[in-house]
């Protein structure tokens, strides 16, 4: 198993939205992005563990938990013109993105801040802290229990 954290706008989509049709699991989709598409396609497994991370809103920071409950697979939005995530150079035989499923885990208690993160001494390599922009990335175990333990 390994550990990711996924970011979202929650005004598009958060953790509340998740937790809303939970049981059921949700496509993670629109990822345009070709590292995060590389991450998705060929790491990302079922099983894995996910930190839901708000973005681009008044409090960013880790919101809740999930667990991606496929395998990557084709995103079908790329081949659909009237979809916002279409992408007119993507071919059926040689699709350019990918998506997994993820289910609903819990909502934390209170958001756990970026800034909070960046405070701490035990996750001063984390690619979230190095390479903020990227909207699927790898969390090392240590780092995973850390903020559950920790943070949480």
């Amino acid at each position: 198993m390994a550990y990711w954290l996924f970011k979202t706008e929650p005004q598009v989509f958060g953790i509340d939205d998740l937790a809303a049709i939970h049981p059921k699991s949700e496509p993670w989709d629109g990822i345009r992005n070709y590292q995060a598409r590389n991450l998705l396609r060929d790491q990302v497994a079922e099983g894995d563990e996910v930190f839901i991370y708000h973005s681009s809103c008044a409090q960013v920071g880790i919101a809740g938990l999930a667990r991606v409950a496929s395998a990557a697979y084709v995103d079908p939005d790329q081949f659909d013109p009237e979809s916002k995530y279409y992408d007119p150079k993507a071919e059926q035989d040689t699709p350019r993105w990918y998506r997994v499923d993820v289910v609903y885990q819990r909502t934390l208690d209170k958001l756990i801040p970026l800034k909070l993160l960046k405070q701490q001494e035990a996750l001063v390599d984390m690619v979230l802290l190095k390479q903020g922009r990227l909207s699927v990335q790898p969390v090392r175990q240590e780092e995973w229990d850390y903020i559950l333990t920790h943070l949480a």
